[in-house]
């Protein structure tokens, strides 16, 4: 029977703290967390950790993530990108030797060359050891996930639909140790009890060693034993020259909200463009899911992704456009190209001269400080190849190459990927305060997911969870962004779809059931009323509201004393 997606929970409400994720134990173990002394910083990995337990066909320690960590004392918003790298010895001339092109790539999940450094692990130890309270060590922050892997925990109803949806993977004969992923062979159903002991083992190594346990030694020795396994070329040497890196994030202000992305490698600069091509449209005037609302909105996200697709790649080693792209000028001539009464067929990206299943959740403290922290395989369980006696999937982050040798994204030793991944923060453009804290999980759904719960709360003034709630619109699909189709979901109605359709756009659905899952799964938190308007959230202690996806199996958690 599928599952239906009508939801009914009210905006929890709060004051001394706030998580809100895709499984409910994950967010019970982050307000234990905050309970316990630790901050958004220690809640978040705790919750990433988790997560990895509940939900890896997800994300997992195999994966990447990125965060972004608002300092309530300094005000300020800080940026952590948590992706790895390509290995040294994976070169454009070495895919082109083994017959791969631009039209011929290596498989995107199975074959060793899409798995780039897991970038996750170090990710989770830099967060705490640079944001956390410094009152919980690693292994405390650790423990829950630890012990929630030995002891068991009952898989929930949407994950068990997932899970088995990707097992196909971990029943693949070449991958020896699948099974490990699995219950009997087989993967887990909706209320089975299960247990990842050896996940808790590579858990306490990190926990006890710090980065080393995961990036030298016995499991590092077997994420590139797998890899080379399946063709790719990773060494150890690889994982062990794996950083994190803290970068400035990028913003824009849209009518007095300053919106926080982390910067390429990661796509969250298609939000930032969207943003700024609609804030030149009295969205308001048009009505929430109009076919005027729907079909400009389709369309400022099409320009957006158009630039994205061409101009995102790794900052460290091309040269991104970001204040051009991100400028109200450059905005102004892109809205321009938007016409009211047609749908765009080809867009081409900006000019200028110059030198792609995943899980979110956020957390606030009573300190003021909050974490948007997005962790990812990219396609569900990523490869699925299971590096011996480590009890995790590796991702596939490495498919997110271009193979086109002019293309800035071009695959290169050492090199991060174009990202799919990205947590969200919107602070006040004038004090600095913090309003949201917010992510839509979900491939190339993301952007798209930001922008419309965003415009849901500050155009519409919906609380947290009626955002959340809204049915939603996609351009393209979660793994690939294609601008010719728009998907829309159940609620959106067949009126609208056709008179959609008579301004020249090519739409599917409306999606419903278990399906709606295509148009990601997101978690929000605000800090006052701010859907109200930015002055109703300036109490002297401002009440958290917080809303989680129907979309997903999870829940937001709130408490005051």
């Amino acid at each position: 029977m599928r599952p239906e997606f009508n939801s009914r929970r009210s905006c929890v409400v709060c004051t001394k703290g706030c998580v809100a994720s895709s499984q409910h134990l994950a967010s019970q173990i982050g307000i234990d967390i905050l309970k316990a002394g630790g901050n958004a910083a220690d809640a978040a990995v705790a919750m990433a950790a988790t997560l990895n337990v509940t939900e890896p066909c997800s994300t997992g320690i195999g994966g990447d993530a990125f965060c972004l960590f608002y300092d309530a004392k300094a005000k300020k918003v800080h940026s952590v990108n948590g992706s790895g790298r390509a290995p040294s010895k994976l070169t454009l001339d070495l895919l082109s030797q083994q017959g791969y092109t631009t039209h011929k790539p290596f498989p995107a999940q199975a074959h060793g060359h899409a798995v780039t450094v897991p970038g996750a692990p170090a990710a989770w130890v830099d967060t705490v050891e640079k944001f956390g309270s410094g009152k919980l060590s690693m292994l405390q922050v650790l423990q829950p996930a630890i012990e929630l892997a030995e002891t068991g925990f009952p898989v929930q109803e949407l994950t068990a639909t997932s899970w088995s949806k990707g097992s196909y993977l971990l029943t693949d004969p070449n991958n020896i140790h699948g099974k490990d992923m699995l219950l009997n062979g087989q993967a887990p159903k909706h209320g089975e009890i299960m247990r990842f002991p050896l996940l808790a083992n590579t858990f306490k190594e990190l926990a006890t060693h710090g980065k080393a346990g995961f990036y030298s030694g016995r499991v590092a020795n077997a994420v590139a034993e797998v890899v080379q396994h399946h063709g790719g070329v990773m060494t150890t040497d690889d994982l062990a020259n794996h950083v994190t890196t803290f970068e400035d994030p990028i913003s824009v202000d849209y009518k007095g909200y300053r919106v926080w992305e982390v910067p390429p490698n990661g796509q969250g600069i298609t939000t930032l463009i969207a943003l700024n091509i609609l804030e030149g449209m009295d969205l308001t005037g048009m009505g929430h899911n109009s076919v005027e609302y729907i079909h400009t909105l389709v369309e400022s996200l099409k320009l957006s992704f158009t630039d994205t697709a061409w101009f995102c790649a790794d900052i460290s080693q091309v040269d991104v456009p970001i204040p051009q792209l991100l400028s109200k000028g450059y905005a102004a001539r892109r809205r321009a190209l938007i016409k009211p009464e047609s749908a765009s067929r080809s867009i081409q990206h900006g000019s200028f001269n110059v030198g792609t299943d995943t899980v979110y959740f956020t957390t606030a403290d009573q300190e003021g400080n909050a974490c948007s922290f997005i962790n990812s395989n990219f396609m569900g369980f990523g490869t699925g190849f299971v590096p011996e006696g480590c009890g995790f999937t590796l991702q596939n982050r490495g498919s997110g190459f271009s193979l086109d040798p002019k293309h800035p994204n071009v695959v290169a030793p050492n090199k991060r990927p174009y990202h799919t991944i990205i947590p969200g923060m919107v602070t006040d453009a004038e004090s600095n305060d913090l309003l949201v804290s917010f992510g839509v999980m979900g491939g190339f759904m993301q952007p798209q997911g930001q922008v419309q719960t965003l415009m849901n709360m500050v155009e519409f003034g919906m609380d947290p969870q009626r955002a959340l709630d809204a049915p939603r619109v996609c351009v393209g699909g979660p793994y690939g962004f294609d601008s010719s189709i728009m998907t829309v979901e159940e609620g959106i109605s067949l009126d609208i779809v056709k008179n959609l359709k008579s301004l020249g756009h090519t739409v599917e659905g409306p999606l419903t059931g278990e399906n709606r899952s295509y148009f990601g799964r997101g978690q929000i938190i605000t800090r006052g009323p701010v859907f109200r308007g930015k002055l109703a959230g300036k109490e002297v202690t401002p009440t958290l509201w917080a809303g989680s996806d129907p979309r997903a199996d999870g829940v937001a958690i709130g408490y005051c004393t």
